[in-house]
């Protein structure tokens, strides 16, 4: 059986909303490739110290709270590796950034990365990134941010478009819709995250109290995709600061107790 190994990235970002890359040292593998800088969890660490120990060996700043993200598993010849990323906002870290690995970095404007090369690992989660932390509207209509938008598969007229469908109308369709900027999935359950797992997000509707909960097991333990919390004002107002905390991507008021 393949070793498990737990790594830790983290995605630092500045007080203009730009997010921090740095370069892999000579010596390691992907040496010269650009990616979120981190590296492994150590026997008795927690995930949170070793991100704050990574980040003081190699780039000279101090973490001092972070918020748990996405989670990626990658399977080696060697190893499972076992990724969790967290955001750092600008507030959470303080210190001068210094190339103690002689490493080069970089700040990036989120969409408008530059550095190349880019380790191939990260291209998922840089598209994720570009995705909106906090939405308005109905999914009757559209979810929107500024210029983003989120409508049904069945509205979309452009191929700009974010889509979404849910998860039982992917599985009658047999594949999921081709040719837009994203395809997300609404799921009514944890049981559910997985079989949702091609989508590049997932929009869950939280009915009850007991869902609530769930979403927030779910969210601790990692997830691959982005997940966007829908629910009504009572519970947004009981859990969102808590889904907000265990890694949820936004959280939206949506009354409706049927959506699809």
């Amino acid at each position: 059986m393949r070793p498990k190994i737990e790594v830790v990235a983290g995605i630092v970002l500045n007080e203009h909303d730009e997010v921090l890359l740095s370069s892999r040292p000579a010596g390691k593998a992907y040496a010269g490739f650009w990616e979120f800088a981190g590296g492994k969890v150590e026997q008795g660490e927690t995930q949170l110290a070793a991100l704050q120990r990574e980040f003081a060996e190699e780039l000279g700043i101090e973490i001092l709270a972070a918020t748990p993200w996405l989670a990626k598993v990658y399977a080696y010849e060697h190893a499972l590796v076992h990724l969790r990323f967290f955001r750092v906002a600008a507030h959470q870290w303080q210190g001068s950034l210094q190339s103690r690995e002689n490493q080069q970095w970089a700040w990036q404007k989120i969409g408008q990365f530059d550095v190349s090369p880019m380790l191939p690992a990260n291209q998922d989660l840089l598209r994720a990134l570009a995705f909106p932390q906090q939405l308005a509207g109905s999914l009757h209509s559209v979810l929107h941010y500024q210029n983003w938008r989120l409508v049904h598969a069945s509205q979309a007229t452009s191929p700009q478009d974010n889509v979404w469908l849910s998860l039982p109308q992917a599985q009658q369709q047999g594949a999921l819709p081709q040719g837009f900027s994203s395809v997300w999935l609404l799921i009514e359950c944890a049981e559910q995250v997985q079989a949702a797992c091609d989508a590049d997000g997932l929009l869950w509707h939280i009915a009850d109290e007991n869902s609530a909960k769930a979403a927030c097991t779910t969210l601790s333990a990692g997830c691959s995709q982005p997940i966007i919390l829908l629910s009504s004002a009572d519970l947004v107002a009981q859990f969102a600061t808590q889904w907000r905390e265990c890694g949820a991507q936004a959280v939206c008021v949506h009354e409706e107790t049927s959506i699809a």
